[in-house]
């Protein structure tokens, strides 16, 4: 089988050689590709130096870098990493028999961390609650859905509507696989600290809301009636809320007096009813396209 392996990198000319290396190492076959994302430093040259095919991808962020890489690369077999030196490349041949072996169309190396230094509490506290909150929505059974580390078959690859273009491209991948129900597989892999001077690019906080709000979009998009069910829900305990003064007046005395309330208690109640009726047309209409998809899916070798 034709096996790549995809760096996606920017400013990492510090790590990017020990990685290709290693992976030159571990898999001897495969070819190494490093798309460099609009780094300021030396990270092609380097790259270049180190034996790995280099390409340049010019819109930033790391979901558009997959997305090219996807579209460009042909190959049997993609095993995608960080260009960090943080993911353990002896894993590789391992997880690329699981595709076949299990079998699995994506197989996630799901890291554990070799020191305190490896993982930060603020990316480990994030990383354990979008798992929590991906296992509640979408039933997940993954334990580390930001793995920068995967392997796929090309039937995944090619089957994948990359749609985000930054550090939510891992969250995309792991709902791709559970709405489509497509078979994946997990192992432990460690996890290292980046080397002296390397800096990791994503950001707590910024990027942790964007992850979530990520979510929420595919959580509308995957599942509109659950989505719409919860607002139409919530809505409606509002409305009836908001009411129960207004209707024990009337019984009371027969009169209105609050007609402004009453007026807003209609209102919520309306929309409420609107959200329900949003979210049962477009279950329709996201059934429709997940079975499209599933076909497509299912009819590529």
């Amino acid at each position: 089988m034709k096996t790549a392996v995809l760096i996606p990198c920017y400013n990492e000319s510090l790590t990017v050689a020990k990685v290709v290396a290693d992976f030159k190492k571990h898999l001897p076959d495969a070819d190494i590709y490093v798309y460099d994302n609009c780094s300021d430093d030396d990270t092609s040259d380097v790259a270049k130096a180190a034996g790995a095919i280099v390409c340049k991808a010019r819109k930033r962020g790391k979901g558009n870098v997959v997305r090219q890489m996807f579209s460009d690369v042909d190959a049997d077999v993609y095993v995608l990493v960080d260009g960090d030196s943080t993911y353990n490349a002896a894993d590789a041949p391992k997880m690329i028999e699981l595709l076949s072996s299990a079998p699995a169309d994506m197989v996630v190396a799901a890291r554990r961390e070799t020191s305190e230094e490896a993982y930060r509490e603020g990316h480990k506290f994030g990383n354990w609650l979008f798992n929590f909150i991906l296992k509640i929505l979408f039933k997940s059974s993954f334990t580390d859905v930001f793995s920068g580390y995967r392997a796929f078959t090309k039937r995944f690859v090619k089957t994948f509507p990359v749609m985000t273009d930054g550090f939510d491209i891992e969250a995309e991948l792991s709902i791709h696989a559970l709405t489509l129900s497509i078979p994946c597989a997990e192992i432990q892999s460690l996890y290292k600290e980046r080397p002296k001077n390397s800096f990791s690019k994503l950001s707590t906080f910024k990027d942790g809301f964007k992850i979530l709000f990520s979510i929420i979009r595919l959580l509308k998009e995957t599942r509109p009636m659950f989505f719409f069910g919860i607002i139409s829900l919530m809505l409606f305990l509002l409305s009836v809320g908001i009411s129960i003064p207004v209707i024990m007046t009337y019984m009371e005395t027969g009169l209105v007096p609050r007609l402004p309330t009453a007026v807003l208690s209609t209102g919520l109640m309306m929309i409420s009813f609107l959200s329900l009726t949003c979210g049962v047309i477009l279950d329709s209409l996201c059934q429709a396209r997940m079975e499209i998809k599933k076909l497509h899916y299912l009819q590529k070798s």
